[in-house]
């Protein structure tokens, strides 16, 4: 429907560069389509809010994350590592090249709804996520709250609005993919979800705890993994626009908040006794 709402304000433009071309401030095509069409902006705007909310429900961002945690809990375990990658994957690729090549910051007042709307969800997906991790026993739905507070990090990058971004943000669904895929291999295998389904894997499944802890480490951040350098990657990003400063110490502190329901999965592999139980040999 936004999508409808931007074709009909541009006159019946589908390409990112005309778009960009058509909602420009000063340019000639738009002075003409204003001038026609008083309402051509008030339009336009309602059709890119439409579009945002379409891309935040597509990557779980806060308020439109409802859905992520009963579907990776309730759908397959190959099906819920799918959502959690190649989906949330696709669904930043896509709003990166349609923002920023159909709708640049600062080029004219319909830009500035995705980058005014952009910073408080931006903060809310990495905050709630990670606080609703913290509460949870089940693994999957751990994971699902997890990745929703992983999209807050990602929502950093969009943010920055620099060359650095494009390339952070790559890194980013690279490192989480694979970190989350290797995971969600692992819970396959598993017969109980819970925390206490991974008590003493350690001594039965060394190769599963070891790769277990590895993709964790990575989620969190930890030095010497990737997970490690996507964040400072995005981070640093961020830190080039001086006026985003704060946000690189809130995203440090969330980072230390997800070290908490992380490492409960490896505390609970190598220094709880317990019979971890897996399908069949890892």
């Amino acid at each position: 429907f936004g999508l409808s709402l931007l074709y009909g304000a541009s006159g019946g433009m589908t390409g990112y560069p005309p778009l960009s071309i058509v909602f420009q401030q000063q340019s000639p095509s738009t002075i003409a389509l204003v001038s026609q069409y008083p309402d051509t902006f008030t339009l336009a705007s309602f059709g890119l809010l439409f579009v945002m909310v379409g891309f935040m429900f597509k990557t779980s961002a806060v308020p439109f994350h409802f859905w992520s945690p009963d579907v990776y809990e309730g759908a397959p375990t190959p099906v819920s590592g799918f959502l959690s990658t190649a989906s949330k994957a696709a669904g930043f690729a896509v709003m990166m090249r349609f923002i920023y090549y159909a709708f640049p910051p600062g080029l004219s007042p319909v830009s500035n709804i995705w980058v005014v709307m952009m910073q408080p969800i931006a903060i809310l997906t990495m905050f709630l996520g990670n606080l609703l991790a913290v509460t949870q026993t089940n693994i999957k739905r751990m994971l699902a709250y997890s990745s929703i507070a992983q999209a807050g990090f990602m929502l950093f990058a969009v943010l920055s609005s620099n060359a650095l971004a494009w390339q952070s943000i790559i890194i980013y669904a690279l490192a989480y993919t694979i970190a989350t895929i290797g995971i969600f291999s692992i819970l396959v295998k598993m017969k109980d979800y819970t925390y206490d389904g991974f008590n003493g894997l350690a001594k039965k499944e060394p190769i599963a705890a070891l790769f277990t802890t590895l993709f964790l480490l990575s989620l969190t951040g930890i030095p010497l993994t990737g997970g490690f350098m996507a964040k400072y990657m995005v981070l640093l990003g961020v830190m080039k626009d001086g006026n985003l400063m704060w946000l690189v110490i809130f995203g440090l502190l969330m980072a230390a908040v997800s070290a908490y329901y992380y490492f409960k999965v490896i505390i609970a592999m190598y220094f709880k006794t317990g019979d971890a139980e897996m399908n069949s040999e890892f």
